[in-house]
C-alpha cells in the first residue's frame, strides 16, 4: 500500500502589493482578498500560470501548485543536483527516440496541481504538438524529496494515475520504486540497493544500475525535504 505522511512544505506568502496586482489583473476578485491573504483561497493551474505572466511568481522561485495551494520547495543541494544529473545522463541515451526525459519541468496532474518532479519520462510529443503533459503521457516520475515525495505528493501521483514513481534516498543510496497502481494506491513497493539494477516497467529492456545515478553517501548529507 502507498505510504502517506502529513508533512507539507510551507505555503508561499503574498504581500499586500502583490495582492493589489492580482486584483488589477483580474486573477482574483476584489471580494476574495481576505480569503487570499489568509491562505484559504485556492488556485487553478491557469491562475497559477497567470501569476507567472504578470511577474508575481518569479521563475527563479522553487514553487509548486499542489491541490490549489502554492507551496515553497526546499533549495536543491549539490548532492541532489549531481544525482539528478547522473540519472538523466543514464536515461537519455537509452531512451533516445522512445521517450522524452524532462528535468525539473512542470507536469499537470489535474486542474489544481502542477508539480515539478526532478525527472519525468514522458511520451514523445510530435514536433508540431505543443502543450502540457498530463498523467496519461507519463511513463515514470523520479524524485529525491523523501518526506514530501514519499508522502503527500506520492498519494497525489497515485490518485492522478501515474503508473510508476521512483523515490531516491540520497541518505542511504537506495531507490524505492512504486508501481502496481490500484484504486489510486501503489500496491507494489520495492527498494533497490546499491549493486542492484532497475528497469522502468514501460521499458523492461532498459536496465539502470543504482550505483550509476545514486552517489554513495558521504556521511554529511542532510537534505531530507
Amino acid at each position: 500500500m502507498t505510504t502517506v505522511t502529513t508533512w507539507l512544505p510551507s505555503a508561499r506568502p503574498f504581500t499586500p502589493e502583490e495582492r493589489a496586482v492580482l486584483v488589477a489583473a483580474g486573477i482574483i476578485a476584489e471580494g476574495e482578498q481576505a480569503a487570499f491573504m489568509s491562505g484559504a483561497r485556492r488556485f487553478s493551474v491557469d491562475e497559477y500560470l497567470a501569476m507567472i505572466e504578470v511577474g508575481i511568481l518569479r521563475k527563479e522561485e522553487r514553487l509548486e501548485l499542489i491541490e490549489g495551494e502554492i507551496i515553497v520547495m526546499s533549495p536543491i543541494g549539490e548532492y541532489h543536483e549531481s544525482s539528478t544529473d547522473h540519472l538523466v545522463t543514464e536515461l537519455v541515451p537509452l531512451l533516445r527516440s522512445r521517450a522524452t526525459v524532462r528535468v525539473r519541468g512542470a507536469i499537470r496532474l489535474n486542474d489544481r496541481s502542477r508539480p515539478q518532479p526532478d525527472v519525468a519520462v514522458l511520451r514523445r510529443h510530435p514536433a508540431n504538438e505543443m502543450g502540457p503533459y498530463f498523467p496519461s503521457d507519463m511513463y515514470l516520475i523520479a524524485n529525491t524529496s523523501l518526506r514530501y515525495d514519499s508522502g503527500p505528493k506520492l498519494a497525489r501521483y497515485a490518485a492522478a494515475g501515474i503508473v510508476e514513481v521512483w523515490v531516491v534516498n540520497l541518505q542511504n543510496g537506495t531507490v524505492t520504486v512504486y508501481t502496481g497502481l490500484s484504486r489510486s494506491e501503489y500496491t507494489s513497493i520495492r527498494t533497490y540497493l546499491p549493486g542492484e539494477s532497475i528497469s522502468p516497467q514501460a521499458f523492461p529492456d532498459v536496465s539502470l544500475a543504482v550505483a550509476d545515478f545514486v552517489l554513495p553517501p558521504d556521511g554529511s548529507f542532510d537534505e531530507t525535504d
